[in-house]
């Protein structure tokens, strides 16, 4: 068995004296783990760096099998990432989340174009760079089966004026509807429906989507909370998100 793609390094660990085993996220092949041969070499260290993007060449007996990687790099992101802890702790974030609720080897396309665009603008020092994480987490969520219902109200069927989002249905709520339930629903933000990104913006974007990891997505992987690595890109982003990997609905 082998094939031949491009894929996002998500992650490294060490295997026996000189090997690694990586797990990237590639376009037709999902989420798929190999052995590098070398990869713990000193000439690897800088191949194999956290969002790199690599030519990939795998190669097993059977399928189902570990097997091993042969690597190029096409891309190296390093140098903006290891430089800035937020944007570090973003990819590192991104990488968790992908690694815990993504199945192996289930292709999706849209959702590694997605995690690559964001990549991007985390190397390519992109303003917007957290505005384009926390839509990624709303993707993300639809990617692995818990798609957000933002296009119209859940109360009146309104497409205008939507500001809420239903804790319970994920649906959203238009203002009129909303009326006397403000303080048990979550803001909607302007952008994700297309506005400008504000830096509070971000913030409502992140506890939304923190509600529903929380809420339906770790019931659902019978897991008892949200990656750490999450947890640490919210509190070194600030701005009154917890730190703890469960987002304060404050």
């Amino acid at each position: 068995m082998d094939w031949r793609d491009q894929g996002l390094l998500l992650s490294t660990r060490r295997h026996g004296e000189s090997s690694a085993i990586i797990e990237v996220l590639t376009s037709a092949h999902g989420r798929h783990a190999g052995i590098v041969r070398g990869g713990a070499s000193s000439k690897m260290g800088p191949v194999l760096q956290p969002g790199a993007q690599l030519d990939l060449e795998w190669r097993a007996r059977l399928s189902e099998h570990l097997g091993t990687y042969r690597v190029e790099p096409l891309r190296s992101r390093a140098g903006v990432l290891m430089s800035d802890r937020r944007r570090l702790a973003a990819f590192n974030a991104v990488a968790a989340l992908l690694l815990a609720f993504t199945p192996e080897r289930e292709p999706d396309t849209p959702l590694y174009d997605l995690t690559l665009g964001l990549a991007d603008a985390l190397a390519d020092d992109n303003p917007d760079w957290a505005a384009h994480y926390a839509a990624w987490e709303l993707g993300l969520l639809g990617a692995i089966g818990f798609q957000l219902d933002l296009g119209s109200c859940a109360a009146t069927g309104a497409t205008q004026e939507l500001v809420w989002v239903s804790p319970k249905s994920g649906r959203a709520v238009s203002r009129q509807g909303g009326e006397g339930w403000e303080d048990r629903l979550l803001p909607l933000p302007a952008f994700l429906k297309g506005a400008e990104p504000t830096p509070e913006d971000v913030h409502q974007s992140l506890r939304l989507t923190g509600h529903f990891l929380t809420h339906w997505v770790l019931p659902a992987h019978g897991k008892p909370h949200l990656p750490e690595a999450r947890g640490r890109f919210l509190a070194l982003l600030g701005g009154g998100l917890g730190g703890d990997g469960v987002v304060s609905l404050v």
